[in-house]
């Protein structure tokens, strides 16, 4: 009798505890998901970087109507940051056409390594803006630590979301949150 006692209670110990494994799961997740879209928003830094001509543009002036914008930090030495953006070049028509999305690319390459970004974009024909933060002041005003790393900004021109790194399928994830973005713009 002790022992089926005994095994009665490891049965539902057992149980109370991978129940309480997939509810703090589940608790976990939740907060990810929420905080993804209510952590305290942030304005695009005013930084002066440089377009494919050469010209200076200040990051303040960057907008897209009051529709989602991507800002993606990366270089042409950092193989993650390449794929991702020709993976995302692959899609981004239908994005655009979706959504409204503007993707900003923004290079970090080095004075010694700028001259490669223009080659590289126009051998890869993308349709994003590019600019080139070759002092590396835009990617220290909003902390990106290395390559790449995506935001995502709100029509007021507000930081919503953040992605550090690249693996395959991670842009699904970012056009997933754009959506939402756009859903939210249009009241839907």
């Amino acid at each position: 009798m002790f022992f089926a006692l005994s095994l009665l209670i490891l049965f539902f110990k057992t149980n109370l505890f991978t129940i309480m494994k997939k509810i703090l799961l589940l608790s976990a997740l939740t907060f990810l998901t929420f905080s993804l879209f209510s952590q305290e928003k942030r304005a695009i830094p005013s930084v002066k970087v440089t377009n494919m001509e050469g010209s200076s543009v200040n990051t303040s002036s960057f907008n897209n109507d009051g529709k989602p914008m991507i800002i993606n930090f990366w270089a042409t030495w950092c193989s993650p940051c390449k794929r991702e953006l020709n993976n995302i070049a692959d899609v981004y028509d239908d994005w655009v056409e979706e959504t409204g999305v503007k993707l900003i690319a923004i290079s970090i390459d080095d004075a010694r390594n700028a001259g490669k970004v223009a080659p590289y974009v126009n051998g890869k024909a993308w349709d994003y803006e590019v600019y080139i933060d070759s002092n590396q002041d835009f990617k220290r005003a909003l902390n990106v630590n290395n390559v790449p790393h995506t935001f995502l900004v709100n029509g007021k021109g507000e930081i919503v979301w953040q992605h550090n790194s690249y693996s395959e399928g991670d842009e699904d994830e970012l056009y997933e949150a754009v959506k939402k973005l756009a859903s939210e713009k249009e009241g839907h």
